[in-house]
């Protein structure tokens, strides 16, 4: 039986690859790589699976947890930014053991944006010549209920420098879908990279309007310098990495162009990707 390994299961994605998999017909043996595999693993209460100890920052877990798997979905923790130092050993780490093929969620316009630290794994895993997919979904609809939701909730606002620039978006259901149909079929994704994005580009402008006129609250869409934000949240005590993230992922897109929708969810699921106005009407009492 094939013996699949999920990191960040406890994560947004990592919760949705696990929901997906449990829908769909396979025969896969599925591991939850957990930092405590006794506490605070909740939220993989509904799914029948086992837990292994894995923690990115601990190197002396890797061996133990990676050697007798075939398949393996690895993202990037955003507190891990040094690639160096954690994943450049994972990979090795996952050379010398039964890895087979590496399911990597990476970002949309990967291949251009050389500074963040998802080009650096995509090579690593590249040159470490163990068969891969690239998952590569656009902007996380689910960050309004995240990161972004303390300013929506508590200030009925969305403060973010991205000016009027236009994002693709994508619902982390979507994205757990493709990812649970690479991982039962890896052998369909061979070294295939996926960008995924619903059928919408959106201004944070108008995602304002779309949440205000389902909510029935304004929350107005505030675009500060940069500045101006970084000191804002830096009084909210958001870490400085975080921060500093925050502006790569909203400012930047500025001076690039829009992306382009793709049409790899419904082509690797048979379904259409979920609307912005889909996502906000599920997600209604978090929003307000």
């Amino acid at each position: 039986m094939t013996k699949v390994l999920i990191l960040g299961a406890t994560g947004n994605v990592g919760i949705e690859v696990l929901s997906a998999l449990k829908k769909l017909d396979h025969q896969l043996e599925i591991y939850a790589g957990v930092r405590d595999t006794e506490f605070g693993n909740e939220k993989l209460s509904d799914f029948n699976i086992k837990t292994i100890k894995f923690d990115f920052m601990n190197i002396e877990t890797f061996l133990p947890a990676l050697r007798y798997f075939d398949v393996l979905f690895l993202l990037r923790p955003p507190q891990i930014s040094d690639v160096k130092k954690y994943f450049a050993p994972l990979i090795e780490t996952a050379m010398k053991s039964s890895i087979k093929h590496i399911v990597f969620l990476s970002v949309q316009g990967v291949e251009n944006s050389k500074i963040i630290p998802h080009h650096k794994i995509e090579k690593l895993i590249v040159n470490s010549k163990i068969s891969y997919t690239f998952v590569r979904p656009a902007y996380f609809m689910q960050n309004f209920i995240t990161t972004l939701r303390n300013d929506l909730v508590n200030n009925y606002r969305i403060y973010l420098p991205a000016g009027q620039a236009k994002f693709t978006v994508i619902d982390a259901e979507d994205i757990g879908y493709v990812t649970a149909k690479v991982i039962i079929e890896p052998q369909n994704h061979i070294n295939k990279s996926y960008e995924l994005t619903n059928n919408e580009t959106l201004t944070f402008a108008e995602m304002a309007v779309k949440i205000s006129k389902e909510i029935g609250k304004t929350i107005k869409y505030i675009s500060p310098n940069l500045l101006q934000f970084f000191l804002t949240k830096r009084k909210e005590n958001m870490p400085t990495m975080l921060i500093l993230v925050m502006i790569m992922l909203h400012y930047f897109p500025r001076f690039q162009k829009t992306p382009k929708t793709t049409e790899w969810v419904k082509i690797i699921t048979g379904q259409e990707p979920k609307s912005f106005d889909n996502f906000v009407l599920t997600n209604k009492n978090q929003l307000q």
